[in-house]
């Protein structure tokens, strides 16, 4: 099992993954780009990583694949700084977990390999934010060290902050 950066070689696997999910809320939000053309997602999600031609409000973030036996399991988005929107409530990472694959462990498995990512790039506080009433995610983050931050309401819901240091 391995992290690794988007590439044309899981073509069929992340649509596969994306068919799985069906009308299910995406996260992390690369998914919900367009993937009818998989050259032109490729292209969007190396933009994103540099940086280059970002939407209003967005800031350089890196997608990573969590891969097994050329099998798409899980999805990471790694934020390279944060904004104000998003220190409020979207944090440093997002991700999510194959439907077929979700109970196994691996979201925690995903999110320790994306705190590498981060602390690699030298985020030294990372910020993790989940819904409170997500206990899957809540138990994932806290399996990596997580603290919590803070609790604030979002859109009618309560939204977790948590924090985690580099060591």
């Amino acid at each position: 099992m391995q992290l690794v950066l988007p590439s044309k070689e899981y073509e069929q696997s992340y649509l596969e993954y994306i068919l799985e999910l069906g009308d299910e809320e995406r996260y992390p939000f690369p998914l919900d780009f367009d993937h009818s053309d998989f050259d032109l997602l490729l292209e969007k999600l190396e933009k994103f990583s540099t940086g280059k031609d970002l939407p209003e409000g967005y800031v350089p973030a890196s997608t990573f694949w969590l891969v097994d036996r050329g099998e798409i399991l899980g999805v990471s988005n790694l934020r390279h700084h944060l904004n104000d929107r998003i220190q409020r409530a979207g944090g440093h990472i997002g991700l999510g977990i194959r439907p077929t694959q979700r109970g196994k462990g691996l979201g925690i498995h995903l999110l320790s390999l994306t705190l590498e990512k981060a602390f690699a790039l030298g985020i030294t506080q990372v910020h993790i934010h989940c819904h409170k009433h997500n206990e899957p995610s809540v138990r994932m983050i806290l399996a990596n060290g997580g603290r919590l931050e803070s609790e604030i309401e979002d859109d009618g819901e309560i939204i977790q902050r948590y924090e985690v240091y580099a060591l």
